[in-house]
């Protein structure tokens, strides 16, 4: 995957396009993005069994920056290739069977359908720039690119955090008195023609001990109950007998046009 400005861009941005295949000095670059983007109990704690990782080494076709006219690296997209015909029956549950199926794929020889997203990231410098939609083109040309007829993705909604008492199935009925997505992340994907399928209530998972979630969150946990913690779109359970604190995050199952 190696391209330039492929997207239909008219904002005089010169984009280049470079898979982890083509580039990879990239690998390095991948973490420093999510830490940047995500929560430190997402980019630090294991929600995947130690699944995550293995994209990199067993599908670095399908990992992908995106460079600007200045040589700055602005955006960084990560993907896998499964089995899955889009509709909300067929979805996976969580973030682990989205990697499951797609390492199954390619352990079994067989052939992939669809195509999800993983992480869209943009520099957070680099914001003002449209450039989220231009992650989730080269999405949607990579998925056209390997002959996968659906482009699914699991959404995290970027203003939901500030709302963690509101079920995700309320807060995607929220609307602007346009009629588009109250949050902004959702409606960048409804812009570009995406549907909203259903909502994965439990898409991660992050159990670890009490220690754990105060360093990741700077506060103290000195009793059993539910706690609202920056970047949480829900609270996380903490019971301080048994050491463990407990995070349920929901993702938003969407699905892309891929076109030609």
């Amino acid at each position: 995957m190696d391209s330039r400005a492929p997207f239909g861009d008219h904002s005089g941005m010169e984009l280049k396009v470079r898979s982890l295949s083509d580039e990879p000095a990239l690998r390095t670059r991948f973490s420093d993005f999510h830490r940047q983007a995500w929560p430190r109990f997402l980019s630090e704690g294991d929600g995947t069994g130690g699944l995550f990782h293995r994209i990199y080494s067993d599908f670095a076709d399908f990992q992908f920056g995106v460079w600007d006219e200045t040589g700055a690296l602005v955006a960084v997209g990560n993907t896998i290739p499964l089995i899955c015909d889009g509709s909300a029956a067929d979805l996976p549950p969580d973030i682990t069977e989205i990697l499951e199926r797609g390492l199954a794929v390619k352990q079994e020889g067989r052939k992939a359908t669809a195509l999800s997203a993983l992480a869209a990231i943009v520099d957070e410098s680099q914001r003002a720039r449209g450039l989220s939609t231009k992650v989730i083109e080269a999405m949607a040309a990579l998925a056209r690119q390997h002959g996968l007829k659906t482009l699914i993705a699991p959404v995290r909604p970027s203003l939901k955090q500030l709302y963690p008492l509101t079920p995700m199935e309320r807060y995607i009925t929220w609307a602007r008195a346009d009629g588009t997505h109250f949050d902004p992340w959702l409606r960048v994907h409804q812009r570009m023609g995406a549907e909203i399928l259903r909502v994965a209530p439990k898409a991660m998972v992050i159990t670890d001990t009490v220690a754990r979630w105060e360093e990741w969150t700077g506060l103290r946990f000195l009793e059993t109950g539910n706690y609202v913690v920056p970047g949480a779109f829900q609270p996380i359970k903490i019971d301080v007998r048994r050491n463990t604190g407990r995070y349920e995050e929901a993702n938003v199952w969407m699905r892309h046009p891929v076109k030609g």
